[in-house]
Formats: C-alpha cells, sequence, structure tokens
C-alpha cells in the first residue's frame, strides 16, 4: 500500500496575526489564525502547523488562547511550535489541543530534551524543526556538498532564523533523530517565502540521512512545486504558506493537481 503524501498549510504567527516574511524577513499581515485554520480543515488538509515564530527570541511562551481556539476549530492532526525550551512548554501546548510539539531553539541549546519529550509524550508528538541556509565559508568536519561549482555546508539557525549556530544541519538531523524526534521540519531559509520551489538538494540530503518522516519547507509558489519536490525527494509531506493565504490556490484544488500528476494524496 501506497503512503498518501501530506499536504500542511502552515500559520506563522506574530502578535495574535497570520503573517508570511521574505527569508524570514519583510513579514506581512495574512490573515486571522483561527479563520485560515477552520477553512483549510475543512478544504482537506492532512494537517496543520502553527509556529509562533518570535515567541523564542522574545524569550516567552507561546499563545496558549490562540492555540486553544484553533484546536476547537480543525478536525486534523496539529503541531505547533515556538518558544518550547521545556516539558512544562510542550505539555501546556499539547493540554491546549495540538497534537505536536515543534521544537528548534530549545532542542539545539539543549538537546536532551528531545529524549525527554519522546519518553514523556511519545517520539509521535516530537517534531524537531530545523531552519537551515547554505554557509559558503569552509568549516572543518561538515558535510561540504557542491552546487553551480561552489562547495557550501548546510547550516542550523535559531530564534526564528536570526543566529546562526556553526551547527551543520545534515548532522544535527540525524542526531535529533537518535535523541527522539519522530519527524522533521525541514526550511530551507534560502527559499523561504521566494515562491521558486522548494530547496531539493536540501531536501534529498536530509531524507536520505534520516527514517523518519521529513516536512519540506520553504518556497512553494504553485502546486507544480510540490509535484516537483515529490517526484524529485522521497519527502513525506509539503508545507505550504502563501500560495494559500494569499488565496492564489486551495488545498483541495492543490490535491486534485498533485494526483493528476500521479502523487498519492488523499483527497
Amino acid at each position: 500500500m501506497t503512503l498518501t503524501k501530506r499536504i500542511i498549510p502552515c500559520l506563522d504567527v506574530k502578535n495574535g496575526r497570520v503573517v508570511k516574511g521574505l527569508r524570514f524577513k519583510s513579514i506581512k499581515d495574512a490573515g486571522d489564525p483561527v479563520e485560515l485554520a477552520k477553512q483549510y480543515s475543512d478544504e482537506g488538509a492532512d494537517e496543520l502547523i502553527f509556529l509562533d515564530i518570535t515567541a523564542s527570541e522574545e524569550r516567552r511562551e507561546t499563545i496558549k488562547n490562540l492555540v486553544r481556539k484553533v484546536a476547537s476549530v480543525i478536525n486534523i492532526p496539529f503541531t505547533v511550535g515556538g518558544g518550547v525550551n521545556s516539558l512544562e512548554d510542550a505539555r501546556n501546548i499539547l493540554l491546549n489541543g495540538a497534537d505536536k510539539v515543534g521544537i528548534n531553539t530549545g532542542a539545539v541549546k539543549n538537546p536532551k530534551i528531545l529524549t525527554e519529550l519522546m519518553n514523556i509524550f511519545g517520539r509521535q508528538c516530537v517534531v524537531v524543526a530545523i531552519d537551515t541556509k547554505r554557509n559558503y565559508e569552509p568549516k572543518e568536519n561538515a558535510t561540504i556538498l557542491t552546487e553551480n561549482g561552489k562547495q557550501f555546508w548546510f547550516e542550523v539557525f535559531i530564534y526564528g532564523g536570526k543566529k546562526g549556530t556553526g551547527i551543520d544541519a545534515i548532522k544535527w538531523a540525524k542526531q535529533a533523530q537518535k535523541l527522539g524526534a519522530g519527524e522533521i521540519l525541514l526550511t530551507s531559509i534560502d527559499k523561504d517565502g521566494t515562491k521558486d520551489g522548494y530547496d531539493i538538494l536540501l531536501t534529498k540530503e536530509i531524507v536520505n540521512s534520516t527514517s523518519i518522516p521529513v516536512i519540506a519547507s520553504g518556497g512553494c509558489g504553485k502546486p507544480d512545486d510540490m509535484v516537483e519536490v515529490f517526484k524529485e525527494t522521497n519527502v513525506d509531506a509539503a508545507l505550504a504558506a502563501s500560495i494559500f493565504h494569499y488565496q492564489t490556490h486551495g488545498v483541495k484544488g492543490v490535491k486534485v493537481h498533485l494526483k493528476d500528476h500521479q502523487i498519492p494524496v488523499r483527497l
């Protein structure tokens, strides 16, 4: 039996509103999170991801009441991330209606939290979010790749893409899986908001280095971009924001397009 590929709208939330940026900068408003969540759930999205994008940077926890409101209007699996630094933060998110917890900065700063989360809530609840971009400075022991004749490695970024860590994303993905992550939300900062397609090279490298499900994120501008990422890599799910928020494409239309291109999806 072929596993169906998941289509996941993403709500990046700042000050209680859904926003969208370009390479994690120049943020603009995209609507009300509760209304959009309900719309995507009704349209047949497979899951929903809610990221409180300034929680880590502002050193605060995720907006729980908003998470609760979103959970109350949808009937699909729901991942929430942003500002998760402790078991308590994760518990609060799950108690307010989320099914899974997304963690990036908190896991990079304290990797053993992944094992603690897995032991208490189960591996299926733990989504490690990896925000990464190309670094062309040579680095010892990094996984060096070549593209257009240039050598580079993928560096992990934290605090909503604002701070480089010097950590190799491919090695971190493997370590995160070993520590207890059940899924990887992989975002290409180079591609974020550009609408010119997913980062195929990055996605392929991470998918081939791990054995847990990977969600591709960053760069989707049209349904064909999803067709490409599913055909070119063995990724499990594709996340998108702009194409859904700005009404250029509905979830159902995207899924019909994928099915027409022989990508197995749940209609």
